[in-house]
């Protein structure tokens, strides 16, 4: 797929099948991930690739945060949100971006910023790869649950999680707010 075409076909996929993905594909998503710019290239990033019984527990612990989450919502959203949140959606793989942290308000800021370019990159890749991905950072609101089922140490800082996946279908693209550019374009000579 040439590039722009890849950048204006990705989209945020929200129901997976169970298909498995494989290993090769999964490094093949990494490597474009780490090969994203990043401040002072430090590279700080690190991938957290969660499956199986691993997948399953971020699944009932972020499903617990969800129910709390959607509470007051309304019918069918309220159940459809929480069934997405117990299983991320049914995919097989979720991904986990996080950084080195940093006391120090800019170098936080830069190694965040770089865990992002990151995890564009992991979702232009799964796209090219005919692969779903959802860039969530809900599941952040349980990041006491996410530390501990994913062994992450206070030392690094959790950017954002994707599922990974073969979606069911393609969703519809949503219009972009400002197609043409004219209000979030601003020109200064």
């Amino acid at each position: 797929m040439e590039f722009f075409e890849l950048v204006k076909k990705r989209q945020a996929v929200r129901e997976y099948k169970s298909d498995q993905v494989s290993r090769e594909d999964i490094m093949k998503i990494l490597d474009a991930a780490n090969h994203a710019p990043s401040g002072q290239n430090q590279q700080q990033w690190e991938f957290i690739v969660a499956t199986g019984k691993t997948k399953d527990k971020l699944g009932e612990s972020y499903g617990k945060i969800g129910e709390g989450y959607a509470a007051q919502w309304e019918e069918p959203a309220k159940s459809d949100f929480i069934k997405y949140a117990r299983t991320y959606g049914g995919a097989p793989v979720v991904i986990a971006v996080t950084v080195t942290a940093s006391p120090h308000p800019l170098v936080r800021r830069m190694h965040l910023e770089s865990g992002c370019a990151a995890m564009q990159n992991i979702m232009l890749a799964a796209r090219d790869l005919g692969m779903g991905t959802c860039w969530m950072t809900g599941p952040l609101n349980d990041e006491a649950g996410i530390r501990e089922i994913l062994k992450v140490g206070e030392d690094r800082e959790i950017v954002a999680v994707t599922p990974l996946g073969y979606p069911v279908s393609w969703p519809p693209k949503r219009e972009r707010l400002d197609p043409d550019l004219t209000r979030i374009v601003h020109w200064l000579d």
